[in-house]
């Protein structure tokens, strides 16, 4: 079954990363641990979405689950 992906927050996670680390999104919105995935989608038929730090350095991960530019945030929250 898959479902919609939940609106985790209306605004972006600012997350320090690290150059070469491995980082898994979540994209349907039932993690409790924002914005990364605890493995809640198993239900849902959303999978995470890998993202690898090219270096060190703030990114802004999507909150509410609608950018374009999964997994980073493109101002999506903007129209919710």
């Amino acid at each position: 079954m898959s479902d919609a992906p939940i609106i985790a927050q209306k605004a972006p996670y600012p997350v320090d990363v690290t150059e070469g680390k491995n980082y898994f999104w979540c994209a349907c919105g039932k993690s409790a641990n924002q914005p990364f995935c605890d493995g809640s989608h198993s239900d849902t038929g959303i999978t995470p979405v890998k993202y690898t730090a090219t270096d060190d350095r703030t990114v802004y991960f999507c909150g509410c689950k609608a950018t374009d530019n999964s997994p980073l945030c493109d101002g999506s929250h903007t129209a919710l």
